[in-house]
């Protein structure tokens, strides 16, 4: 007997947490099935709409201005930009006070740990007083155990990029940690709790410490930039109290993964999911279907420690990601989405997959799945795959989201409105 829902989801990412929940909001059923750990928790925690066009200019102030000029195919144009905005809403009602951004359509540009400057329309609130249209003087933070943010070279970048204000860095060793096989949350943790600490001279809680060691750095600066390690579970109250003993104001920098501000976030989304009452089943890979009669799916199969147990939906949602995630996968002749087999547009010799230069606009980064403007696949003559199937997120095909900084905001967006029709499938 197979496991029955009215809506399941494929995929635990952003796009794929965001269908659940969006689907549940017309009731009914919703089961989200994913395998591996959430990709949020290798991301910023930003949310990019558009930070460039796909011709390269930018950064943009407002993303909606450009976001109608936006090819055909492009997923954005899928949806329309009334949809856009609306998912932002649902997303600010969902974060609540933890994220910035939801008073203006104005892109925010952040600071980052490579020394770049951002645009992005949603930012923790721990981020907030970073932003780069703030001229405050800013000392940035690395610790020598956590060589992933090197504080005095995002200095140097950002000064470099010309950035409105005065910036230095410098490396402190953080204290109660020795090693540099650390987690990020071990460091984190030690600020939730205060945990006392042996500085050489007694014991003293984890945040005096810290506060101690970088006031001794400061040089007349009215702001400091750490690495997102402030806590976890008392974030805001580990960041406050920073602030309170150092006299400045004290922001996260967004980094690369692993991130905490990502495990924040999707912390946030799954419960949600709990309080929506939609089913989560983690640890397995779907990894084949049934079809039934006409171009509708029956039932997808999961894998159970080696056993196939089938879940059976009347709507699907497909969020596995693109090719990082392996929701789009290749192999050395062809390239395709490996759990039905959707079509995937691409060139047949692999090597014109890729251009000679590195930073160059590479074919296969906008590979994936054509979609209609119901975000239903479509073959390669441009009719359905299947009646009863959404996709969203990364597995879409008609953008670049590394060069558009686009990749959080067309998750978002896509799983919204494929959740939404789903949803409203099923109880309409």
């Amino acid at each position: 007997m197979a496991i029955t829902d009215d809506v399941l989801v494929i995929g635990g990412g952003l796009a794929g947490t965001v269908a659940a929940l969006s689907a549940a909001e017309h009731g009914g059923d919703v089961r989200l099935v994913t395998y591996k750990q959430s990709t949020l928790r290798h991301a910023t925690g930003l949310i990019d709409v558009l930070g460039y066009t796909p011709e390269g200019e930018g950064p943009l102030a407002d993303p909606f201005d450009a976001i109608d000029a936006l090819p055909t195919g492009h997923p954005y144009e899928r949806v329309g930009t009334d949809a856009v905005r609306d998912a932002l809403l649902f997303f600010d009602a969902l974060t609540g006070d933890t994220y910035g951004g939801a008073h203006t359509d104005s892109n925010a540009l952040v600071p980052t740990s490579n020394g770049t400057v951002k645009p992005t329309a949603r930012y923790p609130v721990g981020t907030a007083p970073g932003l780069a249209a703030d001229p405050a003087d800013t000392l940035f933070v690395g610790f020598e155990t956590l060589p992933e943010f090197d504080g005095p070279l995002a200095a140097k970048h950002l000064e470099a990029a010309g950035v409105p204000f005065e910036t230095r860095g410098v490396t402190l060793q953080f204290p109660g940690i020795k090693r540099a096989d650390a987690k990020v949350t071990r460091y984190a943790h030690l600020l939730d709790w205060d945990e006392a600490v042996d500085i050489g001279r007694g014991e003293t809680g984890a945040r005096a410490a810290l506060a101690a060691g970088v006031s001794d750095a400061l040089e007349g600066e009215t702001r400091v930039g750490f690495p997102p390690i402030l806590g976890d579970d008392n974030h805001d109250v580990v960041r406050r109290d920073l602030e309170e003993r150092l006299g400045v104001a004290v922001f996260e920098v967004p980094a690369g993964p692993p991130s905490l501000p990502g495990m924040r976030l999707e912390d946030q989304l799954y419960h949600a999911l709990e309080e929506a009452g939609v089913n989560v089943t983690t640890g397995v890979p779907v990894v084949d279907y049934q079809a039934g009669d006409g171009d509708r799916i029956e039932h997808v199969l999961v894998d159970r420690k080696g056993q196939q147990v089938p879940y059976a939906a009347s709507e699907y949602v497909l969020a596995t990601g693109g090719l990082v995630g392996k929701g789009v996968d290749s192999d050395r002749t062809h390239v395709f989405e490996p759990i039905f087999d959707c079509h995937v547009a691409h060139a047949e010799d692999r090597y014109e997959w890729f251009v000679d230069d590195a930073f160059g606009d590479h074919p296969f980064a906008s590979y994936g799945l054509e979609v209609d403007n119901e975000l239903r696949p479509q073959d390669a003559n441009g009719d359905l795959e299947f009646e009863n199937l959404r996709a969203a997120g990364a597995v879409l095909s008609g953008y670049d989201f590394a060069a558009e900084k686009s990749g959080s905001g067309v998750s978002l967006s896509t799983g919204y409105v494929a959740g939404d029709r789903a949803g409203a499938e099923v109880s309409g």
